[in-house]
């Protein structure tokens, strides 16, 4: 080992002892995320819906970035980004996906695996037209992913699109813009417990709804 390391490394902490019992959990898993979600925000968790996303490339190399879950319903999970962007790319490439919603300080977890499709376009259009101006004028702003020479010049793309658009209240959605949404195939509730015995129940989308089963830690 490494006698340099940072001392992080070495540090050891006992989680919870609140169990995670089946019985305890929604039939539903997509109503238990929104209720976990909601609980992470009551307790005052920064940004409660952020969730590591990670896809597999064209190339089929694997890459994990932290998106905003936006929306969730019996479809599944919706998120927001360009579509020519690394992650946009890669997932049109290869629905295959997983993420994790990490709620440290409330030894808390949810693991997701499933597919991911563009959302129609009118879904997008209703999403774009909520967010911040600012966030709009970036979205026309920035070729996510790509290469840019300094944010000197990333910054001049913004003020040349601000006066594109200084007179039109309602500034449309680029084309390249716009949603997917996750259809989860598995999803798995893990709980941490005292002496690394944590608790992980899993449910599986069968034909006819969901199997559970509790896994060993």
């Amino acid at each position: 080992m490494n006698d340099s390391a940072p001392d992080a490394l070495s540090k050891r902490k006992d989680y919870g002892s609140i169990a995670l019992e089946e019985g305890s959990l929604s039939s539903d898993p997509i109503e238990q995320l929104m209720a976990w979600v909601a609980e992470a925000d009551a307790a005052g968790i920064y940004e409660p819906n952020a969730m590591v996303l990670s896809t597999i490339d064209p190339g089929g190399a694997p890459s994990s970035r932290t998106v905003l879950l936006r929306g969730i319903d019996e479809h599944g999970l919706y998120f927001y980004t360009d579509y020519g962007s690394r992650k946009g790319l890669a997932l049109l490439a290869n629905p295959e996906v997983s993420v994790v919603f990490p709620w440290y300080a409330q030894h808390r977890q949810v693991l997701i695996y499933g597919h991911a499709s563009p959302v129609d376009s009118e879904v997008s259009d209703a999403y774009f037209a909520t967010r911040p101006r600012g966030s709009q004028i970036g979205a026309w702003s920035s070729e996510q992913s790509r290469p840019i020479e300094s944010r000197e010049a990333l910054e001049a793309r913004v003020l040349e699109m601000e006066r594109r658009f200084a007179d039109n209240p309602d500034i449309p959605r680029p084309e390249s813009w716009g949603g997917f949404v996750i259809e989860p195939q598995r999803m798995e509730f893990w709980a941490g417990r005292t002496s690394r015995l944590h608790d992980r129940v899993s449910f599986d989308r069968e034909s006819r709804g969901w199997s559970v089963t509790r896994l060993q830690p």
